[in-house]
């Protein structure tokens, strides 16, 4: 008779709302140019499209926008931010009050209510927070600085989406707005932000370059952009490449390196963090403001993006290889999966170490997906494990019936594959660092 694993309360493949598609998939969606990252991301059940430059995020992908959402939560605390979250409509005479409707609104989604009032679905929310805080009234030394931010949809009525969530209409961006006294105080809040960005990127894992960048239409005294390196970019950098100088060609007017004079070389890229320092742009139209010495005053300002659903193609884009995708360790849907024998098989009776090899992960904190699917040979199913991203893949096979029993461990992104006891595994984990 089949032993069957007693292991409850599990993350089970046979259970997981994933929409896999092999074909097709994309013809739902013929205005968008293709790339790896978007196939790859439809085909295995991260996204799916719903409109054109529009997706639904399935369980698998919001998983990985759960553990870089809580990546960036941890950070953001440790700078002393506090976690709002604003409205999605903007009232339009905010922005008119601050002069950047007009020079915006072709790529703004607006829309009206049964009052006839107008309102923006929020591209950013600098009038949005402006608003926020002045309302609260007068605000004294002694609360600043303050630094508010959000994780939240944002929405672009992009002429041409592409790349899936690379140019979508609706995307995921953590939005960072900061209050600070004078411009000296500002400038110091606004390296702290620079270097947890750092932090956040170098725990992602994925080389990332910090630029001089164009204020757009933010505006402000000084800006700097997150960029990862790919082909799919739509900016362009130039860097050098001796004392790693980088600036966004946009608004660099020189082919040498100001700093050691070297010849500046181009490199295709894309934006996933923006940082502002903004002055007073916002807070004085719109009234954020503080007291001293029994004066009015406005409230020096910053502005931090980052773009969540951005990070998560990119990364997928660059890391993944011909049809299989790639994680971060720290950003896989799941870290382990574990694949039992199949069904009827004479490796059978050894499924009892799923539970075994389960408390290992549990209590090391590492998550884990079991596929139960044992109607399927151990073959397919980590063909299908390592397409979809899983860094660690335990299989339980023939070496799994000795008297010393073994476990094949496939290292995914490494490509390597060790046979390990149950006592060596625990040591395996140990060694890695897994958590956020």
């Amino acid at each position: 008779m089949a032993t069957k694993t007693k292991v409850v309360n599990l993350a089970k493949m046979s259970r997981l709302f994933q929409l896999i598609e092999t074909s097709g998939s994309l013809d739902r969606e013929k205005a968008e140019i293709t790339s790896k990252s978007y196939k790859l991301m439809v085909n295995y059940g991260i996204i799916t499209p719903v409109s054109i430059g529009m997706y639904a995020l399935l369980p698998l992908g919001m998983r990985i926008l759960n553990k870089l959402i809580n990546l960036v939560d941890k950070e953001m605390a440790n700078i002393g931010a506090e976690k709002i979250l604003l409205p999605a409509l903007t009232p339009v005479a905010l922005w008119k009050k601050t002069k950047r409707y007009d020079s915006n609104k072709t790529e703004l989604f607006m829309l009206k209510d049964r009052h006839q009032k107008e309102y923006i679905l929020s591209p950013t929310h600098e009038e949005a927070i402006c608003n926020l805080v002045s309302s609260i009234g007068r605000i004294s030394t002694k609360s600043l600085p303050l630094r508010l931010y959000q994780i939240s949809s944002k929405w672009r009525d992009e002429m041409k989406p592409r790349h899936g969530f690379l140019r979508s209409r609706e995307f995921i961006m953590k939005d960072l707005y900061t209050f600070d006294t004078n411009l000296d105080n500002a400038q110091h809040t606004y390296d702290l932000v620079c270097e947890s960005y750092n932090n956040i990127f170098k725990q992602i894992g994925i080389k990332y370059t910090k630029s001089i960048g164009d204020m757009g239409t933010i505006g402000g005294l000084l800006s700097h952009e997150y960029h990862y390196m790919s082909d799919i970019g739509e900016d362009m950098i130039l860097q050098c490449p001796s004392c790693h100088f980088s600036i966004n060609q946009v608004i660099s007017k020189a082919t040498n390196c100001p700093e050691c004079k070297n010849e500046l070389r181009q490199h295709t890229a894309a934006e996933v963090g923006h940082t502002f320092l903004l002055d007073t742009k916002y807070s004085q139209p719109l009234q954020a403001m503080f007291m001293e010495q029994n004066k009015l005053k406005p409230m020096v300002m910053g502005c931090f993006g980052l773009g969540l659903s951005r990070i998560m193609t990119l990364a997928l884009e660059i890391l993944s290889v011909n049809n299989e995708i790639r994680w971060p360790i720290k950003l896989a849907p799941y870290t382990v999966c574990i694949i039992p024998p199949k069904a009827g098989s004479k490796e059978e009776s050894t499924s009892i170490y799923v539970e075994h090899l389960f408390e290992i992960l549990r209590k090391r904190d590492i998550d884990a997906i079991l596929d139960d699917r044992t109607h399927h040979t151990i073959g397919k199913r980590l063909l299908f494990a390592r397409a979809t991203g899983y860094p660690y893949i335990i299989v339980i096979g023939k070496a799994a019936t000795q008297s010393v029993p073994l476990f094949e461990i496939h290292d995914v992104n490494n490509s390597t594959c060790r046979e390990l006891s149950l006592e060596q595994m625990n040591d395996y984990f140990d060694n890695i660092d897994f958590k956020n």
